[in-house]
């Protein structure tokens, strides 16, 4: 049975834990007891906890055919064992870089609570379940400029897009709104997760988590 991974998302963001301090006890070289996911969903907690502007706000680094970088801020909407999910018009730059070079850097950083989450792994699309179920979530406006936006792309003036939602509303004016099927999302499989918190006189906590070829995480210490 599919799991909604939207309804997964907002129990993990009405979960709120108190920041806890890291142990360097906890510390080894060897396979660690700790899930780096759930650590990052405790730090996710935190932040919502703080009220900061968007916690789920995150940095989506890839690179094009030539390997030129690019960036930009998406939306987290849902993250499991599997990895980080995001959703985004497949015409897009980024979905167009992600089908001919399948990695991703992602980076969090949570100014409020001085900490940041650095993720680094391969790319797969979501399924189409999965993007169904998100989409199912939008508020209908969102639902209406996903069909609208050929994102990226050139337009005359804002007044084209008004329009163009205009038309989308005459065609669906009641009723569920389909997904577009050039509108899905990706999962960022995660090999490294990084995480940096912020401590006076740049004595920071910093340690990274990666992924064995057995798939399990060991942990390790950085110097900030």
């Amino acid at each position: 049975m599919l799991t909604s991974t939207c309804t997964a998302f907002a129990a993990l963001l009405s979960d709120l834990h108190f920041p806890r301090e890291i142990s360097v006890n906890t510390m080894s070289n060897e396979p660690s007891s700790r899930d780096p996911i759930a650590l990052f969903n405790d730090w996710m907690a935190d932040a919502v906890r703080s009220k900061v502007g968007d916690p789920t706000a995150m940095s989506v680094a890839t690179v094009d055919d030539a390997g030129r970088p690019a960036v930009r801020i998406v939306l987290l909407k849902a993250v499991d064992a599997r990895g980080f999910v995001f959703y985004t018009n497949l015409g897009s730059p980024k979905a167009a870089h992600l089908r001919a070079r399948p990695r991703a850097a992602l980076c969090f950083h949570w100014h409020a609570i001085e900490r940041q989450v650095r993720i680094e792994g391969d790319v797969e699309p979501v399924t189409d379940e999965e993007a169904d179920a998100y989409f199912a979530t939008r508020a209908r406006l969102s639902q209406l400029g996903a069909w609208a936006s050929k994102q990226s792309r050139p337009m005359a003036g804002y007044w084209e897009l008004e329009k163009a939602v205009a038309a989308m509303m005459l065609k669906y004016p009641v009723g569920a709104v389909p997904r577009p099927p050039f509108w899905s999302g990706f999962r960022v499989k995660p090999e490294s997760i990084e995480f940096w918190w912020q401590k006076p006189f740049r004595h920071h906590q910093r340690f990274i988590f990666q992924r064995g070829e057995d798939g399990a995480w060991r942990e390790q210490w950085l110097y900030p």
